[in-house]
């Protein structure tokens, strides 16, 4: 079992950053591949980043390619997702979810979700 919690999130001006943090129980955290998705309202939710379990593979999706950083600490049980140039399109509320079978783009393969964090950029 994995709880997630996301933080970071919030009010920011177009061009603006902000960093997410998403922080799990557990000992097996490291054994997790974790991504971020984001969900708008009346749309799907959306693959935005994935990171493998040990760090060394990431991909992102070709919205934020560029702009979004996601990285780990498996010391501190954490994974992040560093948002820079972000743009009006960007609002969303955005959860992490960790995968026991690999990095992924599809929402249906992540086991564990967190409650998610909203993210509101203005123009």
């Amino acid at each position: 079992q994995v709880q997630l919690v996301e933080s970071g999130g919030g009010l920011v001006q177009a061009g603006g950053t902000l960093r997410l943090s998403c922080a799990a129980s557990g000992r097996t955290f490291s054994s997790y591949a974790m991504g971020w998705f984001r969900q708008a309202p009346g749309k799907k939710r959306e693959f935005v980043a994935t990171i493998s379990h040990n760090g060394v593979s990431t991909y992102y999706a070709n919205s934020v390619k560029g702009r979004f950083t996601i990285s780990r600490d498996n010391a501190k049980n954490t994974v992040y997702l560093e948002m820079n140039s972000l743009k009006p399109e960007d609002t969303a509320v955005y959860y992490c979810g960790a995968a026991s079978r690999g990095v992924g783009a599809d929402p249906y393969e992540y086991d564990y979700w967190g409650q998610g964090t909203q993210v509101t950029v203005s123009s």
